[in-house]
């Protein structure tokens, strides 16, 4: 049976059309005793645990709670809340990293009927202040005493009834609308009436909103996109039918109750939240929580997961320390080079012979063995989506037996539109539409080409279960974001141009907005170039840029590591200030060197023409990357202004001057 046939036939109690909160307490009673979390000792103060809710885990350990547990904490939390004076359909916000007792309270402000509205750590006061006052919020939930902090700043301008914080904090003991969020769990614990609590969840619909996620803010101020349950249900539905537990699926890898997922992505991303959280609870499998993107190596160690989701970003440093790792030595750099050479032909040669198979099973003994023992020996796939994956770092993982299936969405389709199903994965695509949701293309953008495979290329427009009914409050930017076609069908306007190759995958070309048009009238897509260097080991980022200017050129932050290593190979003495080597003479020919490699996969007027190295990294501290790691390349181009000015300036004197010459050469 063809694999689109068995999605289409596939039945699981995990699929139903029910809210959220229901999905979680019907999980919770298949699963009861089943591991649902486990949470790191030794990283925060937790109240839950200071009221005696869980207990303390050990420091650098990992402690279990199981469905049965985590649905009392859920009920108790939401028995509370309601005790504080929430009312059906109050927005509440959640300003946390992503940790076990966020997903906990988001099951309980859905569970009491509430609207989920969410809030990155790295927000300014004058962004909480947005972010919690746009939606009229009632209530916010905060991670510790720095971030209740930062909404005591700005409270004057909102109407919060109470804020609960996560953490144990310090002082306010005048205040009795700030609790802790032990003391809202001991509340609910005595009021608690499960026929009461049933009640809440019986008075809720579907098609009721659940959660306002903010855009963003790449292109402006954020807008709210509303999410229903059945947004998010529906998109639990169908991605379940591509990764669940389908008996037709032989060894391709599933998400079930055995399955162990690592979260590390925010869950204010609406990636984290479908796929990292709400998909993985409707399974009944385990969610660990990471102690930081930082230590995801020893959390990888410590939890041994079958998969993980995440953004390109975190894989090309997550594949940067594999391959520093394993190239400790010339003779280790030399085999791991060898062992990835060996691996992306393997996989990529439809009847590997029998040399090739045996190189193969050398390459994954002395290194690939080695790599997923490292990330817990355990893992059975990755997700990628929020952004574009380089082909070729997604065929090195590949080639590690660590497959990378990529996806696409946003954050207003909940999010998935397509996804690269485990049977038949197509590197370079960003996989297969789900089942119930419809996409066609919008010419309008490009005009009529022809993709690289031969598919038709435009705006990808799309409906389904999974859209947004609009922006909070936006009733102008909603409009904007839909089309009407001829038969009075609503299409949202993903602003992402791509190709439908006749295979039916979907291939992703750029952000629409984003598409650099040359003063020669040539169109250039940045991701594909920028992408060329995901793998190199001497560029950490690359911005492209030639928007109205006459030749492409680039931004390009050096890997410094990288460049040590490389200088002590060389014999070459580097100094040591980054912004030196940035300057050093002998770094730009062995950078120039990486240009001209990924120069030779675009055509002329794509190549970069020249570049500046710069030696501040692109990230969220600087305010050049947002939360979930896309470039915010409006604060680069400013913040490197006078850079991309002599980029362009030198190259219009050097004109001058041949313009010149020429002339005198007539006389």
């Amino acid at each position: 049976m063809d694999w689109r046939d068995a999605e289409a036939t596939f039945d699981d109690p995990v699929i139903a059309r029910t809210t959220l909160p229901r999905m979680f307490e019907e999980s919770a009673a298949r699963n009861a005793s089943r591991i649902a979390q486990q949470y790191k000792g030794g990283i925060y103060e937790r109240s839950l645990v200071g009221e005696g809710v869980v207990p303390a885990a050990p420091n650098g350990v990992f402690s279990d709670v199981t469905y049965e547990k985590m649905r009392d904490i859920v009920r108790n939390l939401a028995a509370g809340f309601r005790d504080l004076g929430m009312e059906t359909g109050d927005r509440v916000g959640i300003f946390a990293h992503t940790r076990m007792e966020w997903a906990q309270t988001d099951f309980a402000v859905l569970g009491a009927g509430g609207v989920v509205t969410t809030v990155y750590t790295s927000s300014s006061e004058r962004q909480v202040r947005y972010l919690l006052s746009d939606p009229g919020a009632n209530a916010v939930v905060v991670e510790n005493q720095e971030l209740l902090e930062r909404v005591l700043a700005v409270e004057d301008d909102l109407d919060l009834r109470f804020i609960v914080v996560i953490d144990e904090y310090e002082g306010y003991d005048d205040r009795d609308d700030i609790l802790t969020l032990g003391e809202v769990h001991r509340h609910g614990e005595e009021v608690f009436d499960e026929a009461e609590y049933e009640s809440w969840l019986d008075a809720r619909d579907p098609d009721d909103l659940a959660s306002l996620i903010y855009t963003s803010g790449t292109t402006g101020q954020p807008k709210g996109a509303q999410l229903t349950h059945w947004n998010f249900r529906s998109n639990v539905n169908e991605s379940y039918r591509r990764f669940g537990p389908r008996p037709n699926k032989s060894d391709a890898p599933a998400v079930s109750p055995d399955s162990v997922s690592l979260s590390f992505l925010p869950l204010a991303h609406v990636l984290e939240r479908m796929a990292g959280h709400f998909m993985m609870f409707a399974a009944g499998a385990t969610v660990a929580y990471a102690e930081s993107p930082d230590t995801l190596r020893e959390d990888f160690q410590l939890v041994q997961p079958t998969a993980g989701t995440s953004v390109p970003r975190v894989y090309e440093k997550l594949y940067d320390a594999i391959r520093a790792q394993a190239s400790e030595s010339p003779v280790k750099k030399r085999i791991f080079e060898w062992a990835v050479d060996v691996g992306q032909e393997y996989h990529t040669t439809d009847s590997p012979g029998y040399l090739l198979s045996a190189k193969h099973r050398v390459a994954d003994r002395l290194v690939f063995d080695q790599v997923r023992e490292a990330l817990g020996g355990n893992i059975e796939f990755f997700i990628s989506g929020g952004g574009s994956l380089s082909a070729e770092l997604c065929a090195l993982y590949h080639a590690m037996g660590l497959p990378i299936f990529e996806g696409y969405g946003l954050t207003e389709t909940s999010p998935v539109i397509t996804v690269n199903p485990p049977e038949a994965p197509k590197i370079g695509t960003i996989g297969y539409p789900l089942r119930e949701v419809e996409i066609k293309l919008d010419k309008t953008v490009v005009g009529d080409q022809l993709g690289d495979a031969g598919g038709e290329v435009g705006e990808l427009l799309v409906r389904g279960p999974n859209v947004t009914p609009g922006y909070w409050n936006r009733p102008e930017e909603t409009e904007e974001a839909f089309v009407e076609d001829d038969e009075g069908n609503r299409w949202f306007r993903t602003g992402d141009v791509v190709e439908r190759r006749p295979d039916g995958y979907i291939a992703f070309r750029e952000r629409a907005k984003q598409i650099l048009v040359l003063s020669t009238g040539k169109n250039v897509p940045p991701g594909p170039i920028e992408d060329a260097f995901a793998s190199s080991t001497v560029v950490e980022q690359c911005m492209v840029l030639g928007d109205g200017r006459k030749f492409i050129s680039a931004l390009i932050v050096p890997s410094f590591d990288g460049l040590h290593a490389w200088a002590d190979e060389q014999g070459i003495d580097l100094p040591e200030d980054p912004k030196d080597i940035c300057r050093d003479d002998r770094v730009y020919e062995r950078i120039e060197e990486e240009v001209e490699k990924a120069n030779e996969n675009f055509e002329s007027y794509e190549r970069i023409k020249q570049f500046r190295i710069v030696p501040e990294e692109f990230s969220e501290g600087n305010d050049l990357m947002t939360p979930t790691m896309k470039k915010k390349r409006r604060n680069i181009l400013d913040r490197y202004a006078d850079e991309v000015d002599l980029i362009y300036d030198e190259a219009n004197q050097r004109t001058e001057e041949q313009r010149s010459g020429r002339q005198t050469a007539e006389r």
